[in-house]
């Protein structure tokens, strides 16, 4: 028996032993582990070839797909992050240490990283050598797009050549962006003959492939030669995409034709295409060049409909424009809440701020510890950077002011609101309901009011449906002046039937009848239509009034 338990005991110091040594399996072992000690008629000493491998180290690869956990882009970027060692050689090393299955996707997701040219080359060749690797249309595509940007022309026609030589498909895609590359090199005539050459293969054109090459028309002053593209193009069948329409309005633009333009950018919208944020944006940058004021405006109007914004040196540009013309930037300001209006003095500032090595390093430091959620940290550098005075953007405020009220901080949220106060920084309409949202759950009731001062300074108006839900949960709390006065600094035109029917709940909850009436008459003399539950709050009201009451029957002759 005594020798039964000296051998279990010496196995599991085997087992301990050799499970140091890489990613074992032993999901066999439990069992045989149970068979070896627990028969009573089975001991037996470990062989020599057991004592030959504890007393070896064993060598293990790397394998990063083992564990379920990781994902494909998890290895991608292991890989990628690898290809920016500054050796080749130590780069190489640790590739050949990784066990995965080199596949066409997970190359081609690689070489799309964008890891250095020259080792994206290098990584290029030393995989096609990997057992079971063959590079397909797919990966010589992005290489040659690699190649294609950093100008290397002659790389890229390499790259071509190759494909051409072991018999690759080469695919509408590729003779795309070969075409693109070369236009943008100023090959005219070798992107013409990549054309001539790419439809005479059989390969029949795609939407993208008929844009970018009417672009290289377009670019190179074959206005009929594009015209005719165009049309061929629309009797093909293909349906152009909004970057189509959009190469077509620029050439307009350029040509002097803005009137053409805008009207092609109205029947766009007539036919169903929205234009995007992109096109919008390379549009207004196209009127600010050619001073076209008027075209501008309509521009903006339709982002404003829809949403959109433009980038900050769009927005400068355009800005530059309607002060120039002598038009005001209000609709320009009121599509781009987000940007903040400097004082003339500050862009001296802001160029001294972006010189400033810290100041940079300090914002990338916070975004990165934002992303983290290291509040520690976060308040630390914030604190800095206020100490000095520093201008943070807008974005960088809204989020921190977001995160700190989605945990709860309220003292870190407000420190922030009041920074971007003093700061003069506009920061978004999120950040401001986030901190009504958390200020309302913790009873601050007086500080929800300098929340939504501001936003009314700034005419960043709340929503009606919001406004009403905020003054009727003012009143659910017992804060009458409050509500009152939130309703009096809101906007005539938020100013809707849901929020006159909160106020006067609001009076009503209050005891206060009187002004519910007033409020009521106020609302019918304004012509604003009251609805079902204005009246319901109304007949509420009546209800247990006693018959004889004035103020009672003034309240039915009201709802009938």
């Amino acid at each position: 028996m005594s020798r039964q338990y000296a051998n279990r005991g010496l196995l599991r110091k085997y087992v301990s032993l050799v499970s140091g040594y890489g990613n074992l399996n032993f999901q066999g072992c439990k069992s045989s582990f149970r068979k070896y000690t627990c028969s009573p008629l089975r001991s037996r000493k470990p062989s020599k070839s057991v004592w030959r491998g504890v007393n070896k180290k064993v060598k293990v690869k790397e394998d990063i797909r083992l564990d379920p956990k990781v994902y494909m882009r998890d290895v991608v970027r292991k890989i990628s992050n690898i290809l920016r060692d500054p050796s080749w050689k130590s780069a190489q090393e640790r590739l050949q240490e990784i066990r995965v299955k080199w596949d066409s996707f997970t190359v081609n997701q690689v070489l799309k990283t964008h890891p250095p040219m020259e080792k994206a080359w290098l990584f290029f060749n030393w995989v096609s050598k990997e057992k079971g690797f063959k590079h397909d249309q797919f990966t010589y595509t992005t290489m040659l797009d690699i190649f294609g940007e950093a100008n290397r022309i002659s790389s890229m026609k390499f790259v071509l050549q190759m494909m051409e030589g072991k018999g690759i498909k080469i695919n509408v895609v590729t003779y795309t962006s070969v075409l693109h590359w070369l236009s943008k090199s100023g090959d005219f005539d070798g992107a013409v003959k990549i054309w001539e050459k790419m439809k005479a293969k059989g390969c029949y054109p795609t939407v993208v492939s008929y844009t970018a090459f009417m672009k290289v028309l377009f670019d190179n002053n074959r206005a009929e030669e594009a015209t005719e593209l165009y049309k061929e193009m629309l009797q093909s069948g293909l349906t152009p995409t909004c970057h189509t329409y959009t190469i077509l309005m620029v050439h307009l633009i350029s040509s002097g034709k803005c009137k053409s333009a805008l009207e092609v950018f109205v029947k766009l919208q007539e036919t169903g295409v929205q234009p995007d944020k992109a096109m919008c944006n390379i549009l207004v940058e196209q009127c600010s060049k050619a001073e076209e004021a008027w075209a501008i405006i309509q521009i903006l109007r339709y982002m404003k409909e829809n949403s959109l914004v433009l980038r900050y040196p769009v927005y400068l540009q355009a800005q530059e424009t309607l002060k120039i013309a002598g038009e005001d930037d209000i609709l320009l300001r009121q599509v781009n809440p987000h940007i903040t209006v400097f004082d003339k003095s500050l862009p001296l500032e802001l160029e001294e701020m972006e010189s400033d090595v810290n100041s940079v390093i300090d914002k990338g430091l916070l975004t990165a510890f934002l992303r983290k959620k290291n509040f520690g940290a976060i308040d630390c550098i914030f604190t800095g950077m206020v100490s000095h005075s520093k201008v943070l953007d807008s974005e960088l405020v809204t989020e921190i002011i977001e995160i700190n009220c989605d945990h709860d901080r309220i003292d870190a949220a407000l420190w922030a609101f009041e920074y971007s106060k003093n700061m003069g920084i506009v920061i978004e309409q999120i950040a401001y309901l986030s901190l009504v949202g958390v200020l309302m759950r913790a009873n601050e009731f007086s500080k929800i009011l300098q929340v939504v001062e501001q936003m009314v300074s700034l005419k960043s108006f709340l929503e009606p449906a919001f406004a009403a839900s905020l003054i009727f949960r003012l009143g659910q709390a017992k804060e009458l002046d409050i509500a009152v006065r939130i309703f009096n600094i809101l906007p005539e035109e938020i100013k809707t039937t849901s929020v006159y029917t909160a106020l006067i709940d609001v009076y009503f909850s209050a005891g206060e009848r009187n002004k519910g009436i007033e409020t009521f008459k106020a609302m019918k003399k304004k012509e604003i239509q009251a609805a079902s539950a204005t009246y319901t709050v109304l007949i509420r009201v009546v209800g247990p009034a006693k018959l004889g009451d004035s103020r009672s029957l003034e309240a039915i002759e009201l709802v009938k």
